[in-house]
């Protein structure tokens, strides 16, 4: 959560810089250098994501117990492999970006496009460092190492940033894009080190007939797939955001930006801490353990997710404004901006929740389920969105609305799915939606509760004009929803308070994460890789 929340602020910074940088005078370009992510973010999506998440990490892991030598010549040739395949696909992009630019970006004018080339083309370069850099990833983690991987999403939004503020003087919009390169170069760079203390040797072998090299191939599609099915929203909105006025893209990307933290921080994290103990207990006749896991992670995710959520609706203005400024952010653009995240917000603890939910599928050795039901929630917010748009002319709003609803939709349909696997114990049902009700009745008081104290400081006491008002303000506010929010939730009894505490202790007792007692821990922290 630490290391998230870490990555999150220093992006948080980095578009801010971006915005202040080019949103006043170059919306356009902005616009362009956003949809540009899109395709070379596609490719390392696909197929390096795709292959370590479900095919290289579990193969590699099992041949480095059984012989180690032979995990590294599987490791070596699955890289080649992949960079091979990338290799390919890079130059058929380099060639055609033109027309896939316009594809993809139909609504923009002739320079927004020929932009648009230029920086997809520069960006690809990064996606090369990417490749290795995800292997790498995927090798560390398979020695149970998770600090360095978690870092270096610091180190690339640090590339960027010295793009923004040393190349953009000179360069303009490239300058961003060198910092993209320069970026994924230290994410790259920042764990070869550690790749090759715990034995990695590149080796040029192209041993694609190698029974593991094979197994991983076989495994890759499903996942792949699925990846390219939650791409599917990514295309949709840069389309629909490119027939919409200048700057329109980056507004939507702001909002979004702060609508994945709760995912991220609560979802992802959570999620990613119960799937291993999750895969063990999938196994159990009675899957009365793998019940209570699931149902206490959920409600652990939804618990801390939810203030977080009622903070962005509630304070959606100052937010946006503390966030990305207002000198170089016009009111407009603010007011916009915000009723956007307001929009999402509302779908932040599902969007939380189901990256949980699936990877309680994945336990279960069920990959199916969540494609079928991503796809069709992919079509749903395809539709919806240009409904939004092209009928009722909501702009960004109505395309925030339809990711807003089929995450909600999407992550209910999966929960019951689920529950018709794991659920059949009905005081545990009822156990579990009782504490859900109690939630959202403890939400609903400090909606209110965060409303009254909000409007009232700002007509009587600050003039939210000025920055250090505004902060003042965002504070006290969130102080006293906080302080209502844990007094409701210990009065009506919630028992995931007591994960609250458990995490503030947890973060109270991190210096001693810095004077370990194993060896294991030493090279997890050791202070010469923080």
């Amino acid at each position: 959560m630490a290391t998230y929340g870490l990555s999150h602020l220093i992006g948080l910074f980095k578009t801010r810089l971006l915005i202040g940088t080019f949103f006043a005078t170059s919306p356009h370009l902005l616009d362009a250098y956003n949809a540009a992510f899109l395709i070379p973010d596609t490719i390392f999506q696909l197929l390096v994501i795709g292959s370590l998440s479900a095919a290289f990490i579990p193969v590699f892991t099992r041949y480095l117990v059984k012989e180690e030598k032979e995990a590294w010549h599987v490791a070596s040739s699955s890289l080649n492999l992949i960079l091979l395949v990338f290799f390919v696909l890079s130059i058929f992009t380099f060639i055609f970006v033109h027309p896939l630019a316009h594809l993809i970006a139909p609504g923009f004018d002739a320079a927004q496009i020929t932009v648009m080339s230029l920086l997809i083309r520069i960006m690809l370069v990064a996606q090369l460092f990417f490749c290795v850099s995800g292997f790498l990833t995927g090798i560390i983690q398979s020695h149970q190492r998770f600090l360095i991987p978690a870092l270096a999403p610091v180190v690339y939004n640090l590339g960027i940033i010295f793009g923004i503020i040393c190349l953009s003087p000179t360069l303009g919009i490239v300058g961003p894009a060198i910092g993209v390169v320069i970026g994924a170069l230290l994410h790259m760079l920042i764990q070869i080190p550690l790749a090759i203390r715990l034995g990695f040797r590149f080796l040029p072998v192209f041993d694609f007939r190698h029974t593991g090299v094979k197994e991983i191939i076989r495994l890759m599609p499903p996942r792949t797939l699925a990846l390219g099915v939650d791409q599917i929203e990514q295309f949709v909105s840069v389309i629909l955001t490119s027939l919409l006025a200048a700057g329109s893209l980056s507004l939507l990307n702001v909002a979004r930006l702060l609508y994945a933290i709760p995912a991220s921080i609560f979802g992802v994290a959570i999620g990613q801490a119960a799937l291993p103990t999750l895969s063990q207990q999938s196994g159990s006749a009675d899957r009365q353990q793998f019940r209570q896991t699931l149902t206490t992670s959920l409600l652990q995710i939804t618990f801390l997710a939810l203030p977080v959520s009622i903070l962005f609706v509630i304070l959606r203005i100052p937010i946006v404004r503390l966030a990305f400024g207002s000198h170089s952010f016009p009111w407009l653009a603010t007011l916009l901006t915000a009723k956007t995240l307001a929009v999402l917000a509302v779908s932040a603890v599902f969007s939380a929740m189901m990256q949980l939910i699936i990877r309680g599928f994945y336990a279960l050795h069920d990959t199916r389920t969540p494609l079928i039901v991503g796809l069709f929630a992919a079509i749903f917010d395809t539709v919806a969105g240009i409904l939004f748009i092209a009928v009722f002319k909501w702009g960004i709003v109505g395309i925030a609305l339809a990711i807003s609803l089929t995450s909600i939709i999407e992550t209910i349909t999966l929960f019951f799915l689920l529950a018709r696997k794991v659920y059949f114990d009905r005081v545990a049902d009822l156990t579990f939606l009782l504490s859900l009700s109690k939630m959202a009745a403890v939400a609903i008081i400090t909606s209110i509760s965060l409303w009254i104290p909000m409007r009232l400081l700002d007509q009587f006491v600050f003039d939210t004009t000025r920055t250090l008002p505004l902060i003042g303000l965002t504070i006290i506010t969130s102080l006293i929803g906080l302080t209502v929010y844990m007094s409701l939730s210990t009065l009506f009894r919630v028992q995931e308070t007591a994960t609250f505490y458990a995490v503030f202790r947890r973060i109270t007792r991190f210096h001693k994460l810095f004077s370990p007692k194993t060896p294991e821990a030493v090279i997890v922290s050791a202070p010469d890789q923080n």
